[in-house]
């Protein structure tokens, strides 16, 4: 196998697992880098999508958890917290579930981020029609 077919390869299992996870979120970020860096598009899908988040250790639902607790604890992640919010719920985790563990999180990072995060959420949960509160 030559290292272009393999490069390819790579991509389009991210690419499947990117859908199937982020949906057209996901494949709208990767699109709107192609024309500023398109390598940088390759290595989110490739290697993000195709070797990470397609290993078998974690459950899609507990990868975007973790996801969304990063995301929130380095702060300035608004963007791409919108993402990973719409993949969480898209593979499975319910809006009460998402609020709690982004309440959980300012423990560990701070109210402001923890702040910052929950609103992305409502931002997300509305544009969605969910309800975080039943």
């Amino acid at each position: 196998m030559t290292e272009t077919t393999q490069r390819q390869q790579q991509f389009e299992r991210g690419k499947a697992v990117l859908e199937a996870v982020d949906g057209s979120a996901g494949t709208n970020v990767i699109d709107a880098l192609g024309d500023i860096s398109p390598e940088l598009a390759h290595q989110v899908v490739a290697w993000g999508f195709g070797e990470i988040y397609s290993r078998p250790g974690l459950q899609p639902r507990d990868r975007q958890l973790v996801t969304l607790g990063i995301l929130t604890a380095l702060g300035g992640c608004e963007p791409q917290l919108d993402v990973h919010i719409n993949a969480a719920l898209n593979v499975g985790l319910t809006p009460q579930q998402i609020v709690e563990a982004l309440l959980h999180s300012a423990v560990y990072c701070g109210f402001p981020r923890a702040l910052n995060a929950t609103f992305t959420a409502k931002k997300v949960f509305a544009e969605r029609g969910v309800l975080p509160v039943e």
